[in-house]
């Protein structure tokens, strides 16, 4: 995990996750590839590679320009005002989605065509 750093804007050491999966793909019946942490607010959102990208427009929508990736084993940052990874912070547990979520996810939604949703 990260070593705590000096407040960053767009990362809030405090906030905590919203779930274990994506909020709008869950609403509605959507499904995801990869899940990302807003790392201001906790908002969990889709990547970009996933058919609707949530987590991309919560930054565009909320402010909120960093995110952390919410995949077990990686410990990234990403600013998407700055277009590059950045150092981060010690966030909050959980750091992912619990091993046994399958990726993509979540389970018994993912069409048997899903890479060929996906975005580039």
């Amino acid at each position: 995990m990260k070593k705590p750093s000096p407040q960053r804007r767009g990362i809030n050491p405090a906030s905590r996750p919203s779930g274990e999966g994506c909020l709008e793909c869950l609403a509605s019946d959507g499904w995801w590839l990869h899940l990302r942490r807003c790392a201001e607010c906790g908002h969990i959102g889709c990547c970009d590679s996933s058919p609707s990208q949530h987590a991309s427009q919560h930054a565009r929508a909320s402010g909120h320009p960093v995110i952390a990736s919410f995949e077990p084993g990686e410990d990234w940052f990403y600013d998407y005002e700055a277009d590059a990874m950045i150092p981060g912070a010690e966030l909050l547990p959980p750091h992912s989605h619990p091993l046994d979520q399958p990726v993509p996810g979540p389970a018994g939604r993912v069409p048997r065509n899903w890479r060929s949703l996906l975005h580039e």
